[in-house]
């Protein structure tokens, strides 16, 4: 898409190429990066608006890729002002900077001879899983009124009781709410971390605020999604990630993963960022970058988290970032403590299509027993060489042998059998680290060693056992092949919580 400049009535505005013009003279047409800065038409309060554009676009930046509506549809709410167009790429001193993610790291751009606006064309490649953005694709968003949530009274019908811990950290949320400040919520896994938002939210909902619940990982978004409409039967609820369906309703709480923020824009009164320490927002400017963003300038926003990064301990340390810990869960039994066993040269074993003996015969003493396994692994191939190997060797004797890994196209109906006990056994990558919750495995990490498995990593691979009331207790191994100083880290944070739990 190309767009020309023009001037009227002293303001200078743009034209798309292919919409017929009415004035006198326009610029030549170009990518709209590489034009002149252009102003926004003043708002017709007497233009029929499109109710459908405006909820699909308020609070939004969205591509015009993105929108059902044709460039005449969208450009006519442009001209009365209520639509605005924003350059997606721009190059200053021979600096590029994408304003949908924020990415300024010139490595990180590349560029194609473009179709569209038959020029050599510049894009982002650091926000390209949500859809290129480039010199020529502008950003589209709402400049008219925005619509307004209701204020519901009553919304929350969950009928639990807190903990006394769980009801200070509550009170805490409530605080930071209504007087719109940071909090930490330094909790264990399992600790009941969704409930002790409850009170909070039911606040929000009354006060008519939009909130937003963001996670990095999508299977965390759909472990939340049945519990909060539960929860919340009267208010409108979507959950936002890859692959999922835009809702064309005025959601009042929206859960998301953080890279489904880079869509919007000054629209949260409340933001909730649950697994603060996950990858990829961990390790992600962008991601926080998305985050702020997407809120209201001075809304609270409020981490959860099991595994704090140093960041956030110094300044809840310091009392710059006001904070509750909770070390013990709502069932008040202990975490389980990792078991360290040596395993010997696991990366040769499974190279000859073998497990070693000491990880083959704890499996099937727990498929025996008739005990729901993760077992985690480094990497996809080795995922499954392992779930190969297992169902191989026990074919015949156990059934219900099952992989999974985040680009999986079955992963989400994987987790769900393993949820209802239809697969026993489940060979996963780091992904399900958190997000799933069943009531009563074990859990094996064949290959602890890895780099990949941090001490946050595995601390909340051990959270996966024992988090039900009825099953609080659950065996956890660390299959090595030597020990590191991570796995010797998540091991004191364990024991270092389960003693400061014995004092509550």
């Amino acid at each position: 898409m190309r767009y020309a400049s023009y001037s009227k009535n002293q303001q200078v505005l743009i034209h798309p190429e292919g919409i017929p013009f009415e004035g006198d003279s326009l610029s030549s047409f170009s990518a709209i990066s590489r034009l002149d800065d252009f102003e926004q038409p003043p708002l017709d309060f007497a233009y029929p608006f499109s109710p459908t554009l405006q909820y699909r676009l308020q609070g939004k930046l969205l591509l015009l890729d993105e929108l059902p509506f044709s460039i005449d549809f969208i450009h006519s709410h442009y001209l009365h002002g209520y639509v605005g167009y924003k350059k997606s790429i721009t190059n200053e001193s021979k600096q590029y900077c994408c304003h949908r993610c924020g990415n300024t790291v010139q490595r990180l751009f590349a560029s194609f001879s473009c179709a569209r606006c038959l020029e050599e064309c510049t894009y982002c490649r650091k926000c390209l899983v949500m859809g290129r953005v480039s010199e020529c694709t502008p950003l589209i968003y709402w400049c008219g009124s925005k619509t307004k949530p209701a204020q519901i009274a009553d919304s929350l019908k969950w009928k639990g009781e807190l903990s006394v811990q769980q009801t200070r950290a509550a009170d805490a949320v409530l605080q930071a709410i209504e007087r719109r400040h940071e909090l930490l919520i330094w909790a264990v896994c399992g600790a009941g971390k969704t409930e002790i938002l409850f009170e909070g939210l039911a606040r929000a909902f009354s006060l008519g605020l939009r909130v937003c619940i963001a996670t990095p990982r999508v299977d965390v978004v759909l472990e939340l999604l049945p519990r909060l409409k539960e929860a919340f039967p009267k208010v409108i609820i979507n959950a936002l990630y890859g692959g999922s369906v835009d809702k064309e309703q005025d959601a009042q709480l929206i859960i998301s993963t953080t890279h489904q923020l880079l869509r919007f824009q000054d629209w949260f009164d409340v933001m909730i960022v649950d697994e603060v320490d996950a990858f990829p927002y961990s390790m992600d400017r962008m991601l926080e970058f998305a985050v702020e963003r997407s809120k209201k300038e001075g809304a609270p926003t409020i981490y959860l988290t099991a595994t704090p990064n140093e960041s956030f301990k110094i300044r809840a340390k310091e009392g710059t970032l006001p904070s509750v810990k909770i070390p013990i869960r709502f069932h008040r039994h202990p975490l389980p403590v990792p078991f360290f066993q040596w395993c010997g040269d696991w990366q040769k074993k499974l190279s000859k299509e073998q497990l070693p003996k000491v990880v083959h015969e704890w499996c099937k003493e727990k498929l025996r027993q008739k005990k729901q396994i993760f077992l985690f692994v480094p990497s996809v191939n080795m995922m499954k060489k392992v779930k190969e190997i297992l169902a191989s060797s026990f074919s015949g004797t156990f059934s219900g042998i099952d992989g999974v890994h985040a680009e999986d196209p079955e992963r989400k109906e994987k987790i769900e059998k393993f949820r209802k006990g239809e697969i026993q056994l489940l060979v996963t990558t780091t992904i399900l680290e958190r997000g799933v919750t069943v009531p009563n495995i074990d859990v094996g990490i064949l290959g602890a060693e890895d780099q990949i498995f941090t001490e946050s990593a595995l601390v909340q691979i051990a959270g996966r056992a024992g988090r039900s009331g009825k099953y609080p207790t659950g065996e956890v191994r660390y299959f090595h092949f030597g020990k590191t100083e991570e796995m010797m880290k998540a091991l004191h944070h364990i024991e270092e919580m389960n003693e400061e739990a014995k004092t509550l």
